[in-house]
């Protein structure tokens, strides 16, 4: 029995030693056993949950966006792209002379210190290109009385500008500018406008160059503001900075429909109200500018008045029309029969309702005709009378 133990004792370190090393060897090399292990295939992710299936239209009946089918991103890089070539960036210099003495002090001090001195009066706007031939639209207070104009075009060309002429009745100018290859904007139809219709502001923005504003027609027809002798405005949203005046103001396809002019500034509450030149008028002066240097209008020397909205005669009936204040210098109205005080309802059938609508007929009659008058004299009744028509005297 002891010989027994002892073998066991002698022989166990080594059957340990040995079943070490084959489960060793079975772990490094399982296929000692006869057989591959097959992998076990891993549990399958859980299914994200679908989303419910909304009943068709029924996003849109709630404004909710089809994730599927979304639109596109807005952009107007296309209107952008096609029109803001043809808009340019124009710089004026002029040479002011003005008093820096008090005339009652040249006396005294005219031989040290000089009575008058020179300034370089410079000045930044936009105008926009018409034709290849390179005529430039643009406003006239742009560049009243400059001795220099120059264009820069967005492509970096720069070349001087000659002004073909400007009516200041419209405040509206046209250049010429001697270039190769010039991009030519494309003129759309500003009768077509409607308020709400989106619109974009190109021009040369506080001379940082050309930017892009966006906004929409808030209005059109406006007048009676002081801007101009003739108006008919677009009203619109779109910033219009300064150095924006004569650039284009472009529909979301890129055609111009105005030439930007004015911005309401200063009063308190008010933002966003700018105005702009329809291309319908824009096209009728400029033509008349590039082929007679001007534009010709009728004229017959009265100065009116608009009247009281709530104006009614004695029968109680609405009067529409203006009121004759005076007569301007060489006006041909008197010798007529009008006076001061009358209130003129129609010309030639054409009802008068303000200012704007009398000047606006008046002006598109040739000089050397004729127009019928009705008018309300107070206290009198009506009478009718033929004014005839000069050519409106230049500003």
């Amino acid at each position: 029995m002891r010989r027994i133990l002892r073998a066991l004792n002698f022989l166990s370190p080594w059957v340990a030693l040995g079943l070490a090393a084959a489960l060793f060897l079975v772990y490094r090399h399982p296929g000692l056993l006869g057989s591959e292990p097959k992998p076990v295939p891993a549990a399958p992710a859980p299914a994200a949950a679908a989303p419910p299936v909304a009943p068709a239209g029924a996003g849109a009946d709630r404004g909710v966006p089809d994730p599927v089918h979304s639109s596109p991103t807005l952009s107007y890089a296309d209107a952008v792209a096609r029109a803001a070539p043809a808009v340019v960036n124009i710089a004026t210099r002029r040479v002011v002379i003005e008093r820096q003495l008090p005339q009652q002090l040249a006396p005294l001090f005219g031989d040290v210190w000089p009575e008058y001195r020179q300034r370089v009066d410079r000045s930044l706007g936009s105008g926009v290109i018409l034709d290849a031939a390179g005529h430039i639209a643009t406003n006239h207070h742009v560049i009243k009385d400059a001795q220099e104009i120059e264009v820069q075009l967005a492509d970096g060309r720069v070349g001087p500008a000659k002004l073909v002429g400007s009516d200041p009745d419209t405040d509206l100018a046209l250049l010429k500018v001697e270039l190769p290859r010039l991009p030519v904007m494309t003129l759309g139809h500003s009768d077509q406008l409607r308020v709400g219709d989106v619109v974009l502001a190109i021009g040369n923005s506080l001379g940082f160059g050309q930017t892009v504003t966006q906004g929409i027609v808030s209005a059109t027809g406006r007048s009676a503001l002081g801007l101009a002798t003739f108006e008919n405005f677009i009203q619109t949203d779109a910033a219009i900075n300064q150095g924006n005046s004569g650039g284009a103001l472009v529909t979301a396809s890129g055609e111009l429909v105005g030439i930007n002019t004015a911005v309401l500034r200063g009063q308190v509450g008010i933002e966003g109200v700018g105005f702009a030149i329809p291309v319908n008028l824009v096209r009728g002066v400029t033509a008349e500018i590039e082929h007679r240097g001007r534009v010709i209008r009728g004229w017959t020397g009265i100065g009116v008045a608009s009247l009281p909205a709530d104006l009614v005669d004695n029968r109680g009936t609405p009067v529409r029309g203006v009121q004759v204040r005076g007569f301007y210098q060489g006006s041909p109205a008197p010798a007529a029969g009008l006076r001061p005080g009358d209130i003129i309802t129609r010309l030639d059938e054409a009802p008068i309702t303000d200012t704007q609508s009398f000047l606006a007929n008046v002006a598109r009659r040739k000089p050397g005709s004729q127009v019928k008058v009705e008018a309300l004299r107070p206290g009198a009744g009506r009478l009718e009378t033929s004014v005839p028509i000069v050519e409106r005297p230049r500003a």
